[in-house]
Order: structure tokens, then C-alpha cells, then sequence
């Protein structure tokens, strides 16, 4: 059972999700900040400065906060599509690269494809060679 751990641990996926995880959360908490600090005062400016975060409903003894919900779910649509920009330009820039390793793969060629292109082009010569002069011998 260790040896299969640590099997599961040295495999690159561990790693490179742990990576993901980290940077997801670095990565929320600099969207937060951009939401909370610069974002959400803009849009408070447009809807009559009406801060969320104070909107609450008193019943009774107890408080619903609904106005951090709202604050929470434009703090998750926003971050959503940061994510979703980044995933995208993210895309483009690896697309691009995989497609100029495929134009560099296509241009290169092994030493063996060479070799065999010249016996193809030697035999093609040599049947051209023999129909010339079986066609000179009719």
C-alpha cells in the first residue's frame, strides 16, 4: 500500500493539480481584491451607490445578510469570466506554439524518409528507363 502510494504521488498529475490548486486559489484571492476594491465601486456608482454588503433583513433575533449573497455571486461571475478569458487566451497562445511544431516537424525530415524517397525516385527512373526502351524495341 506504500509502494502504491507513492507511486500516486510521484506521477506527474499529483503534482501539476496541487500546482493548479495553489495557483486557482492565488489567482481567486487577486480577483476578489480587483471585484471588491475596484470593480464593485464602479458598478455601485452606475446602480446609485447602493453597497451590497449592507442590504440585511432583521427577523426577530435573527439577521439574513442577503446583500453579501448577491456581493458573493458577482464576486463568482466575475471571477468565472477572468478564468474563462485566461483559459481562452491561454488556448490561443498553445495552439499557436503546437501549430509551428507541426510546421517544423513537417519540414524536417529523418534520414530515413530521405533515404527511402531516393529508392522510390531511383525505381520510379528505372521504370521510366525500361518503358523508353521497350517502347524503342516495338
Amino acid at each position: 500500500m506504500i509502494k502504491e502510494f507513492k507511486k500516486f504521488i510521484a506521477r506527474g498529475n499529483v503534482i501539476d493539480l496541487a500546482v493548479g490548486v495553489i495557483m486557482g486559489g492565488a489567482f481567486g484571492k487577486i480577483v476578489s481584491s480587483l471585484v471588491d476594491n475596484v470593480l464593485m465601486p464602479i458598478i455601485g456608482i452606475f446602480i446609485g451607490g447602493i453597497d451590497f454588503t449592507s442590504l440585511s433583513i432583521t427577523v426577530r433575533n435573527a439577521t439574513i445578510n442577503y446583500g453579501i449573497f448577491i456581493q458573493n455571486i458577482i464576486d463568482f461571475l466575475i471571477i468565472a469570466f477572468c478564468i474563462f478569458i485566461m483559459v481562452k487566451i491561454t488556448n490561443k497562445i498553445l495552439n499557436k506554439e503546437e501549430k509551428k511544431e507541426e510546421k517544423k516537424e513537417e519540414k524536417i525530415k529523418s534520414e530515413e524518409l530521405l533515404v527511402l524517397e531516393e529508392i522510390r525516385d531511383a525505381l520510379q527512373n528505372k521504370k521510366k528507363t525500361i518503358k523508353k526502351v521497350q517502347s524503342k524495341k516495338k
